[in-house]
């Protein structure tokens, strides 16, 4: 029995339908990190690297341009922010293990942690002491595009670039 073409479009469009409806919206992330942070916690890993991220023993405070960075980000999307200085190489099983939002401490394109987190897009160039260009980054979780989507949105904006 041969089927009519009538009946073949119906087929694909219903199994299109159902494919694309279970989708949801693009991009996504995974475990819901953009949707915890906003309007709640950002937690934010932190490797001291002058003059990208500052830590003053002292008091606490975590200064330098890319905690700025994050300061700004993080009053986009109405999050207070829970600093949680470490290592990198602390901080990078930490992001892998979903118990931080985002690593920043001058992070590079080129960083050894890229199969821990997943990195941003480069957001500023620097020459490095060897006369190279480096792209600066920052970490995200593995598979949390819409926070990685917003990050470097939040990013380009601050640079002038949309």
């Amino acid at each position: 029995m041969r089927k009519s073409p009538t009946r073949s479009l119906v087929t694909v469009f219903s199994l299109s339908a159902l494919l694309l409806g279970g989708c949801g919206a693009i991009p996504a992330d995974a475990d819901g990190t953009l949707d915890r942070a906003r309007d709640g916690t950002l937690v934010v890993g932190v490797s001291e690297h002058p003059p990208w991220t500052i830590l003053d023993e002292e008091t606490g405070e975590i200064t330098g341009s890319e905690a700025e960075l994050i300061k700004g980000f993080a009053e986009s999307i109405n999050a207070e922010i829970e600093w949680r200085p470490s290592p990198e190489s602390i901080l990078a099983g930490d992001i892998k293990d979903g118990e931080i939002d985002i690593v920043i401490g001058g992070l590079t394109a080129t960083s050894p942690w890229a199969s821990h987190m997943a990195l941003t897009r480069a957001y500023a160039s620097v020459e490095s002491t060897d006369g190279q260009t480096e792209d600066m980054v920052m970490g995200v979780p593995m598979g949390e595009n819409e926070l990685m989507v917003t990050l470097e949105r939040h990013l380009a904006q601050v640079h002038g670039e949309i």
